[in-house]
């Protein structure tokens, strides 16, 4: 058969790209003797017609069906509440074309609507194409003004808005205090001390350009010491030398989040001589604002003091800490040095000006009146711990009338406000979660959880 072309081409097409003819092959094989004719089968898995359906629809009350039976038959509520109630309301009504209408006051008449076309109306005026996540009460408001209404509109408004995701996370932050103002006080001096690390300062000869920071809570008393480097055992050793050895073991000792401060090294120095670690929130550091107060004390002091030899910080330390040791405190109204040795101390004035007691100093006397002193400072501190504790007392009670109290349970699905420093522009959400309570820490702070665990 290949003679009888002067050329020719052999195709292979592949079975599944061949269907007709594979088709043909198979109706080829099996048809019986005798049939001339071939049929194609077709599998239908739908009805090729059309045919008459009854769909049944099951119709639910709504609350206009008492108002719209009493307009049209007089026909009112078998309870005699009820039927008062129909009979007050039903002058506010009208019928226009079977359709049930409400005369208003924003808009002549204001159509009624069930449930569902209620549903239908907040969905298209808050987010639809006009929508811009509109409040409870102005949406309210404009589904009025588009002539829509139904009881419990402004209800059901507030109720969608505060379920509506994107209203809660773009909402403004709460500026009104969730919790009362927490006062941070000392019983006895030396029992809390605040650290910080201040700098970074000009280079200083030994390559120092930081500053370690504490102060005790109850008398103000500064200790402080230049640092090249800031590292846990630095911070160790700082505690070590500067406070146990110098005051007594603290009970406790507040700073930041630190990792000097929170590493396991300082942590375990901590916890085997019990001194008790408390450390601020990221979002709240003015927890620790008494040790912060000093770094502005401190620094005033070295720029006043110095201009042009910035490296000289470390030499003006001392009389800084000296000046502000014997100056007296404007929240106890004593000096750090009396409260903590019992006496005030002698400075230069007095020598260069001579005081009283320098004029009249005698040795026996001045013994004897140290002693009393020191039988009288349990006095003196009392007095200036109740000066410091009443302004902020008066603080935390005028804080509290702006409370507005924001209690959660263990379950619940909350928000978190993201902080600015995960902010990356103004079209940033300004909460991010949700997350689950997964308990109290206490004074308005909960433990949270993703949803995934």
């Amino acid at each position: 058969m290949a003679a009888s072309f002067d050329s020719f081409t052999l195709l292979h097409v592949p079975r599944d790209q061949n269907e007709r003819v594979d088709l043909l092959a198979k109706l080829a094989s099996t048809r019986r003797r005798g049939l001339q004719q071939s049929v194609i089968h077709e599998n239908l898995s739908a009805p090729t017609i059309d045919k008459p359906e009854i769909q049944h629809n099951e119709r639910r009350e709504t609350w206009m069906d008492p108002i719209i039976e009493y307009l049209k038959y007089g026909k009112l509520p078998d309870d005699s509440a009820g039927s008062l109630k129909i009979q007050k309301e039903a002058p506010k009504y009208t019928l226009i074309e079977q359709h049930l209408y409400r005369r208003g006051f924003s808009y002549p008449f204001l159509r009624c609507v069930d449930n569902d076309e209620a549903l239908y109306v907040i969905q298209e005026i808050h987010e639809g194409i006009c929508g811009t996540h509109i409040e409870g009460r102005a949406l309210a408001g404009k589904i009025a003004q588009a002539g829509c209404y139904w009881p419990t509109l402004k209800t059901n408004c507030m109720d969608y808005v505060k379920r509506c995701d994107r209203c809660q996370r773009f909402a403004d932050v709460h500026q009104a205090p969730p919790e009362q103002l927490h006062v941070m006080a000392s019983p006895w001096p030396f029992h809390k001390w605040g650290i910080d690390i201040f700098g970074p300062f000009p280079m200083a000869p030994g390559q120092v350009k930081f500053l370690m920071v504490v102060v005790d809570y109850f008398t103000k008393w500064i200790e402080a010491e230049p640092m090249s480097t800031i590292t846990a055992e630095r911070v160790k050793r700082f505690i070590w030398k500067k406070i146990v050895c110098c005051f007594g073991l603290p009970t406790e000792i507040v700073s930041d989040n630190g990792t000097q401060f929170a590493s396991s090294i300082t942590a375990k120095f901590c916890q085997d001589l019990h001194i008790r670690q408390s450390f601020t929130s990221v979002e709240h550091p003015q927890a620790n604002g008494q040790a912060k107060a000093p770094n502005r004390v401190i620094l005033r002091g070295l720029r006043r003091r110095f201009e042009e030899a910035k490296g000289r910080w470390v030499e003006e330390l001392p009389q800084v800490l000296w000046s502000y040791h014997t100056t007296p405190h404007s929240t106890t109204g004593e000096t750090p040095f009396r409260l903590t040795y019992g006496s005030e101390a002698m400075i230069p004035v007095e020598i260069g000006e001579p005081s009283p007691r320098t004029t009249l100093f005698e040795t026996a006397a001045n013994e004897e009146e140290l002693r009393i002193n020191l039988d009288l400072l349990q006095e003196v501190r009392e007095i200036a711990h109740i000066k410091e504790y009443a302004p902020k007392a008066r603080v935390a009670r005028k804080y509290g009338q702006r409370v507005i109290h924001r209690d959660f349970e263990v379950k619940d699905l909350v928000l978190r406000k993201i902080t600015l420093g995960a902010k990356k522009n103004k079209l940033t959400p300004k909460w991010e979660g949700p997350f689950r309570i997964t308990g109290r820490v206490g004074k308005g702070a909960y433990r949270l959880e993703h949803l995934d665990g």
